[in-house]
């Protein structure tokens, strides 16, 4: 079982353009809704891959009312708010960019955080492999919300994969005690606060926050692959070229694929560069199915060359 938790879900709105232009009047060639969150997302990439998950999150109003029907049958556990469920736009084009207009979101109260966390303990405490605490924080919500899940994690020993950025990633980070982190290159690079240009530079920066006492990092970077940063090893991973449709939720079906395989940390990170790959060439936040990931076309290279650039690999 690998259980997730959303602070702060969505309802994802996807409309495809061929090319959008600020000003204009445009037409819209395909529309759909989606359930969104990033821990959302880990949840339906690993429901449709046949791995036992659970979701846990908010939802008030009407948006939380259609969000809890886009899950369909994804085992969940809402916690019941009063502020309004956000919605999301993403426009894409037909060359593969993706404009997103992320709203904030409500505001939780401190009971409402309580309850969220009461939540997520219970989960907890029925001794899942994994739980996954993913993206934004609503206003309201603590920026320590992420070390207390952390603390919650650890004194059930349940391993801890952290997904977000900004503040939230720093306090958690900080406090030592996450067994995987995966930032991409920008929101690694704004956590060490320095220009992360070569692979070296990633790995170094991957390595310091290791040294604050967390176990890995997986260092996504976009159309360039991912780094994986243990303790003593280093691996890079690449998929092949693909016609990119929409680049939402594919850092999440990253997380997905790296925790849905086997135990070594090579396949690890073999299928979550596939499973990235796969859900780039789906329309807006739609998840890959296991038919879809080409795990055996995944190139990975051990140590990679430190003095590569990033866009160069």
């Amino acid at each position: 079982m690998i259980l997730t938790l959303t602070p702060n879900p969505s309802v994802d709105h996807t409309l495809e353009v061929d090319h959008l232009v600020r000003g204009e009047v445009l037409r819209v060639s395909a529309t759909r809704a989606q359930a969104g969150g990033k821990g959302v997302n880990v949840a339906r990439a690993l429901r449709g891959a046949g791995v036992p998950t659970k979701a846990v999150l908010p939802v008030g109003g009407g948006g939380g009312a259609e969000l809890v029907t886009l899950l369909g049958d994804l085992p969940c556990v809402t916690v019941p708010i009063t502020g309004e469920t956000r919605a999301n736009v993403a426009v894409t084009e037909a060359d593969g960019t993706t404009t997103k207009l992320n709203a904030p979101g409500p505001t939780l109260t401190p009971e409402e955080t309580d309850a969220l966390l009461a939540a997520l303990e219970d989960e907890l405490a029925k001794g899942p492999e994994w739980v996954v605490a993913s993206g934004s924080l609503p206003a309201g919500a603590p920026d320590d919300l992420y070390v207390r899940v952390a603390e919650l994690a650890a004194s059930y020993g349940v391993a801890l994969a952290l997904d977000t950025s900004g503040k939230p990633l720093e306090a958690a980070a900080r406090a030592g005690t996450v067994s995987l982190l995966k930032p991409n290159h920008e929101e690694l690079a704004e956590l060490i606060g320095r220009d992360l240009s070569t692979v070296g530079e990633v790995v170094e920066a991957a390595r310091e926050v290791l040294g604050w006492g967390n176990r890995s990092a997986l260092v996504t970077l976009g159309g360039h692959g991912a780094i994986l940063v243990g303790p003593e090893n280093t691996w890079w991973a690449r998929g092949p070229e693909v016609r990119t449709r929409s680049t939402v939720g594919a850092g999440d079906c990253s997380l997905a694929g790296f925790l849905g395989a086997g135990d070594s940390p090579v396949e690890r990170l073999r299928h979550a560069v596939a499973w990235g790959t796969a859900a780039v060439s789906l329309p807006g936040t739609t998840v890959p199915s296991p038919g879809d990931v080409a795990s055996d076309s995944i190139t990975v290279v051990p140590d990679p060359d430190p003095r590569l650039s990033v866009h160069e690999l």
